[in-house]
């Protein structure tokens, strides 16, 4: 198993921490551990308690680590989406070589030239995306590198979000015992290859998350984000609350008995749920707790169409595609069609151990990783995993200090790793 090829992703999500660890031959991801623990100490995509937030990753980093024997030391990080700001960026710069060959030296100058622009002091970069190089007068070119020329330029889109946000995110994962490899926007990462080539190009909304994020895909790159505070959480507390019962309870019932579209929901079978605070249980049909939650979920599609009006999207002739845990429930797909009026279709990863779309970000984030490695040529100079087995995470992350980070990728390689320059020091 070559090192190189290993990948783990981190995804903190608001409902659960999720850890892949994934290994790439040849282009093709084969899933080899899996971690997943419900999330404490995270709200809306934001961090509300270190503590909590830290044991649950170290719960879903365990959980992965037994099932490959070894421990894991690097990840890749996904960030949500909230505060996000994308901003058009353009880099310019001379060829350097004689021969007037543009080498990656040149692609690492004109990707940092596009990022010399004032950000906010409360704000970081996260990542930055070409649109496309133009070399000279010739644009519209996906990779210049080979090419002769004089002028290099660059169009591209810079992320940033709330400095806040991320360095408590960071924080949490450092205290995990864990070194960060690469850091992602989550919407970016699992809308690249959870939307199909014509979804991308023709205009998509990629909605998912446990709080919900609409994402803007079209003329074949990311184009804009937001976060909607509802999610699958709010159905629960809605169930929690007019049903009376235990939160654990209504989680368990939404899994088990949830259905989005009342009218297709049974009447007919009924189950009894405990009452909060008395030895009596209750009983109820599918078809009264689809009510309950319908009314929660048409109010979240409602908010997606006030948003994407906010955005200023009237159309979308790729329509709309959904992941996300909650998409697994019966009739969300029927609702979904009903309220957005819209080709909607519901994206679950092809991979065995991870066929779930609650997986979706996951697995992005490794299959972004890798795309970014192989146009960029990088190859990690420490093992993602280690085969020490009785160290504590802790003690490995004491003999792969964090700052080295931004020295292993010279140049635009180390684009993300600005967030660290003050927080690991």
């Amino acid at each position: 198993m070559s090192q190189s090829e290993l990948y783990v992703s981190l995804d903190i999500g608001s409902s659960s921490v999720k850890v892949l660890i994934g290994e790439v031959d040849g282009g093709s991801l084969h899933v080899i551990g899996v971690g997943n623990v419900q999330s404490a100490g995270i709200r809306k995509g934001t961090i509300i308690d270190i503590d909590a937030t830290v044991q649950s990753i170290r719960k879903a980093i365990e959980q992965a680590e037994r099932m490959i024997g070894m421990q894991i030391r690097e990840v890749i990080l996904g960030i949500p989406a909230n505060g996000v700001i994308l901003q058009d960026v353009k880099g310019v710069v001379a060829v350097n070589s004689e021969n007037r060959e543009i080498t990656d030296d040149d692609l690492d100058r004109v990707m940092k030239s596009a990022q010399v622009m004032s950000v906010p002091p409360e704000r970081e970069i996260v990542n930055i995306i070409p649109k496309q190089f133009i070399v000279d007068d010739y644009d519209e070119i996906t990779d210049p590198r080979g090419m002769i020329g004089v002028r290099l330029e660059m169009d591209g889109t810079l992320i940033t979000t709330s400095k806040t946000l991320v360095h408590n995110i960071l924080r949490c994962v450092e205290r995990a015992g864990l070194v960060i490899r690469e850091i992602y926007l989550q919407p970016l990462a699992a809308g690249t290859f959870a939307l199909t080539a014509d979804e991308k190009n023709h205009g998509t909304a990629y909605i998912g998350g446990g709080s919900t994020t609409v994402s803007i895909f079209g003329e074949n790159r990311f184009m804009a984000t937001a976060v909607i505070p509802v999610g699958g959480d709010h159905i629960t507390k809605d169930l929690s609350i007019i049903l009376k019962t235990p939160t654990e309870q209504a989680r368990k019932i939404k899994h088990q008995y949830g259905h989005a579209f009342s009218d297709d929901a049974s009447d007919d079978e009924l189950f009894e749920v405990p009452v909060i605070g008395a030895d009596s249980k209750d009983q109820y049909s599918q078809r009264y707790i689809s009510e309950i939650i319908g009314v929660r979920l048409e109010e979240l599609f409602d908010l997606v169409l006030e948003e994407l009006y906010r955005m200023g999207v009237r159309d979308l002739p790729g329509g709309v595609v959904l992941t996300g845990g909650i998409t697994k429930m019966d009739g969300l797909l029927q609702l979904a069609r009903h309220v957005l009026k819209t080709r909607v279709r519901i994206h679950t990863p092809e991979y065995i151990g991870v066929r779930e779309p609650m997986y979706t970000t996951a697995v992005g984030l490794i299959r972004y990783a890798h795309m970014q490695d192989s146009y960029f040529g990088h190859v990690p100079d420490s093992p993602t995993v280690s085969a020490s087995e009785h160290q504590s995470p802790a003690s490995v992350n004491k003999k792969v200090p964090a700052e080295r980070n931004k020295e292993k990728k010279p140049g635009i390689l180390d684009k993300a790793k600005r967030v660290f320059d003050n927080f690991f020091e």
